[in-house]
């Protein structure tokens, strides 16, 4: 039904004071954006399975009311949900918590009614979702934090909405205080949920890449009683700390980027915080920043108390293709001689998987340093080797020239060899050039935020990913500018009618065996209907939004241009059940349980980087009772 409620109302939701879901897999709860705290995406529940998910039906249907609002904002949040009550974000950052049985809203707060932005929105203000804290005490504090992209943190009491007047000034905490640093004017902020880690919030921010001035992307914690700050990790580290001294000299100061912009995961019982970190400012011209950039492109683990490194890997050397790490590494147990190994995986745009040893960093697959192309464009070194592993393979397409251009149709193959006559194309890892280079996989991967999922009774990782080629073409950027160099702009290669210009499947949907780091199946993402009516095999889109995975045998995503949402059989990649959307799902859903009823729901926002049509739904699926 639709959901027929607008205004505020204080009905107050039953908490099972005292329970802790620390160390729980996802279940009657989903706890966290990543369903637990390690980001495993994997939920128990069994009641929504393989025999019965053609039944699935909306049982409900929340609309935020904001399509009226210019401009139209997409919405990327994945629902939380705690003993019966939903909490969301909106495309224009209100909290709003909801029955999760029936849609009936409970409270809703928007953090710009009586609160001042505390500066520009980071990454257009998108919001993935919002963090839970308990003190596990009967009657004790229940909070939600809600870390906003102009750079404000928010402590709300779940009952009632309420801002916690003990933490911060008077419930806000500005994020933009303690970095030594003015950046008044420049994007800054967190546009993927904070995690806990005991009473620490630790939270990784969205900030400028350049080629203008950008703000610090330093990994921070939070007292969540307090707003007060624990800690800070400098990601491009200064002088005397470790890893300096991969930056041409004086480089690092006031640099930009390398920024865990995707989020992070948490190992309560080892009390270690793992992030993916992106690229340093400027990600398209390095003369600047001579070196391999640590730690950009890195997977790290913090000491969850102190911030201080335990461990890191750099996937990628002084990045010039703006591959960031786009997510928080997965927490992972897989097999080795025999034993549970406690591991981590990383999804990265490149297309790769890197499996580590969750306590050393150790790979546990044999990482191959292997030679690529030097940069021609004055004043560049691009790094000599990367580190590309072994197994698994690779899950997005590392090549692009006349040998896997578009094959739709002889007019469209024709357009694209024509195209790539006028710059440079191959291999992954070709550096930017003054004529334009063609980047594989694209700046939205391989993978994305969307990230992957993980069903530890298989040691199964399911990611999307995107087989788009991007053209980067680097410009002269004048006497007065900062770098030497600007690029032409975020361009995808496509063909005369828009569609890529790359041979499909253009969006894919990959199971990987983590235990022998092998594909076990890989499958289309998404369709062009008109194109599948003119007899193309179904070629996949653009993806935005990831997977979650049941012990019913399903995995659940919508993401696709086509805006579908979609169950397939975890085993085979066989779909097993779609809805029409009315608006493209470009976020990663979530499911769980109320007294007896398992739910899944996925927000409907459309609009965003794939420019379908605009929505405000959050959609609620169960079987008919």
């Amino acid at each position: 039904m639709r959901s027929r409620f607008r205004s505020i109302r204080l009905i107050i939701p039953l908490f099972l004071f005292g329970t802790s879901f620390a160390d729980q897999p996802a279940g009657k709860n989903w706890i966290s954006v990543g369903g637990d705290r390690g980001g495993q995406r994997y939920s128990e529940l069994t009641q929504i399975n393989r025999t019965n998910v053609s039944k699935l039906k909306v049982a409900w249907t929340f609309h935020t009311g904001e399509l009226d609002r210019k401009p139209q904002k997409t919405i990327e949040c994945t629902p939380i949900v705690i003993d019966g009550t939903m909490y969301i974000t909106t495309g224009y950052l209100r909290v709003v918590a909801l029955n999760a049985a029936t849609g009936e809203v409970l409270w809703s707060f928007d953090p710009f009614e009586k609160h001042e932005a505390a500066g520009p929105l980071a990454s257009g203000g998108v919001n993935r979702g919002l963090a839970y804290w308990s003190d596990e005490k009967p009657d004790g504090k229940r909070r939600i934090i809600h870390g906003t992209s102009d750079g404000r943190l928010f402590s709300l009491d779940a009952k009632t909405g309420q801002l916690d007047a003990s933490f911060g000034k008077e419930g806000v905490k500005d994020l933009r205080e303690d970095l030594q640093r003015d950046i008044a004017n420049l994007g800054y902020g967190p546009t993927s949920a904070p995690a806990i880690c005991g009473n620490n919030i630790i939270i990784g921010v969205s900030n400028g890449e350049g080629p203008g001035d950008a703000a610090p992307g330093d990994i921070r914690a939070f007292d969540v009683q307090t707003g007060k700050q624990v800690w800070r990790f400098h990601t491009v580290p200064r002088p005397g700390e470790f890893g300096n001294d991969t930056w041409a000299p004086d480089s690092w100061k006031n640099r930009g980027g390398a920024n865990a912009w995707g989020g992070v995961s948490v190992d309560v019982d080892r009390n270690l915080v793992f992030a993916g970190l992106g690229s340093a400012a400027f990600d398209f011209y390095g003369g600047d920043r001579h070196g391999n950039n640590l730690f950009a492109n890195c997977t790290i683990a913090l000491d969850a108390t102190t911030g201080e490194r335990r461990w890191h890997f750099q996937t990628l050397r002084h990045d010039l293709w703006d591959h960031d790490l786009p997510v928080y590494p997965n927490l992972v147990t897989v097999q080795r001689d025999g034993k549970e190994v406690a591991a981590v995986a990383q999804v990265t745009k490149t297309g790769f998987v890197y499996l580590f040893d969750r306590e050393t960093g150790e790979p546990l697959f044999e990482i191959e340093e292997k030679s690529f192309s030097a940069s021609d464009v004055p004043g560049e070194l691009a790094a000599v080797t990367q580190p590309i592993p072994t197994k698994p393979p690779p899950f997005s397409v590392q090549h692009f020239d006349e040998s896997n251009v578009t094959d739709i149709a002889p007019a469209n193959q024709e357009y694209v060899l024509n195209e790539l006559k006028k710059i440079r194309s191959g291999a992954a890892f070709n550096p930017p050039s003054l004529q334009g280079t063609v980047v594989i996989p694209g700046y939205h991967g391989g993978a994305n935020w969307s990230g992957a999922s993980f069903d530890p009774t298989t040691a199964t990782l399911y990611v999307n990913s995107n087989n788009i080629p991007n053209v980067i073409t680097l410009v002269e950027a004048g006497a007065d500018a900062k770098h030497r160099y600007k690029h032409q702009g975020y361009i995808q290669l496509r063909d005369q009618e828009g569609y890529p210009a790359i041979k499909p499947p253009w969006g894919v949907l990959t199971a990987i065996n983590l235990n022998t780091g092998s594909f076990i199946w890989q499958v289309p993402l998404g369709e062009y209907k008109e194109l599948t009516e003119r007899g193309v095999p179904q070629t996949g889109t653009e993806t935005f939004g990831g997977t979650i995975v049941t012990a019913g045998g399903l995995v659940f995503i919508a993401g696709t241009k086509d805006e579908k949402f979609r169950a397939f059989d975890k085993t085979t990649g066989k779909v097993l059940w779609e809805h029409q959307l009315a608006a493209g799902g470009y976020a990663t859903p979530s499911t769980y349980e109320v007294d007896g009823q398992q739910y899944v729901v996925i927000a409907a926002g459309g609009a965003g980087k794939l420019r379908t049509k605009a929505g405000d739904a959050f959609v609620v699926f169960a079987l008919p009772k």
